[in-house]
């Protein structure tokens, strides 16, 4: 069995920007597990939490499928690869893209660099495999950030996510995020179908990081 996919990301939390984004990276690293685990950044932090955490895998949250030249604010996928990522989410719930942005996307970044496409339900969850990335982490928008895990709120689309992934392309990775936050979330994930899982706050606004991270891989 492949090894269970634990993505943590940063997004703009205080507690996960500059010093604090590297210290979390740091507790990450230390983490004694089987699983997977990947620290999705803030492209202002990514040179410094690859250099912080060497042995951990790094992230950006977002990319755009452009070239060298006149593209202010946008970012590029080979400035963010020769800062060390290895892979990034796209279309997050809260950062849309179009289709076209991610098949744009996945033809530019080399092979071996992974990408994560989420979607908000079953049928954008089809949509992205079709595109054939890496994984597509469902995530229903209302669920991000709350108290109650997608497994427990709504296994069905976890399950039904899985199912829908898996009939349109072999090669695609299924993951499942909103409100997962311990170990029990992420086993009933992966009993639910899915390789892994995508999460946030569970992490990030912990009063313990590493007790949280601990716990999230404790049924691994």
């Amino acid at each position: 069995m492949t090894s269970p996919l634990i993505i943590v990301n940063f997004k703009t939390y205080q507690s996960a920007q500059g010093p604090s984004a590297e210290q979390l990276a740091r507790v990450m690293e230390s983490i004694d597990t089987e699983a997977r685990l990947v620290a999705a950044v803030s492209p202002l932090d990514l040179s410094k939490v690859v250099e912080a955490a060497p042995e951990l895998e790094v992230w950006c949250q977002h990319l755009d499928p452009i070239g060298f030249g006149s593209n202010t604010g946008w970012i590029h996928p080979e400035t963010a690869i020769g800062r060390g990522a290895k892979g990034t989410l796209i279309n997050h719930a809260e950062h849309k893209v179009s289709l076209e942005h991610v098949a744009m996307l996945l033809d530019q970044v080399p092979e071996g660099f992974e990408i994560c496409a989420c979607a908000a339900d079953i049928d954008e969850a089809k949509s992205l495999a079709a595109l054939v990335p890496n994984y597509v982490a469902v995530e229903p928008p209302e669920l991000i950030g709350g108290d109650v895990s997608v497994t427990s709120a709504d296994p069905e689309i976890v399950s039904g996510t899985a199912k829908a992934v898996r009939e349109t392309s072999e090669h695609v990775g299924i993951l499942c995020g909103a409100g997962v936050k311990s170990g029990l979330d992420v086993s009933r994930a992966i009993e639910l179908g899915v390789s892994g899982v995508l999460l946030a706050s569970g992490v990030t606004k912990a009063s313990d990081p590493l007790e949280a991270l601990k716990d999230l891989v404790s049924l691994l």
